[in-house]
């Protein structure tokens, strides 16, 4: 998946072929309606981004890619 996002100073690309994988999290097993996966990605520049998707009746039943900050990615991943 690929998002842009116009800032105030630059252009920023969130690609998940291109970017590395930080780590990722999966709950319940392919198929599963409720299952998930979040994988927090950062890039060659350091920008780092969440990109969840999951069943229908999951909380991430849209896939997404979200921006964060190197401070929000170290709390994302010191809970979980």
């Amino acid at each position: 998946m690929v998002k842009t996002v116009k800032g105030k100073t630059k252009t920023t690309v969130y690609d998940t072929m291109t970017a590395s994988i930080v780590k990722k999290v999966t709950s319940g097993e392919w198929g599963d309606p409720a299952g998930f996966e979040t994988t927090l990605y950062v890039t060659e520049a350091g920008d780092y981004f969440l990109y969840t998707y999951g069943g229908a009746e999951s909380p991430y039943a849209k896939e997404t890619i979200t921006a964060y900050t190197k401070a929000k990615a170290e709390a994302w991943l010191k809970n979980n």
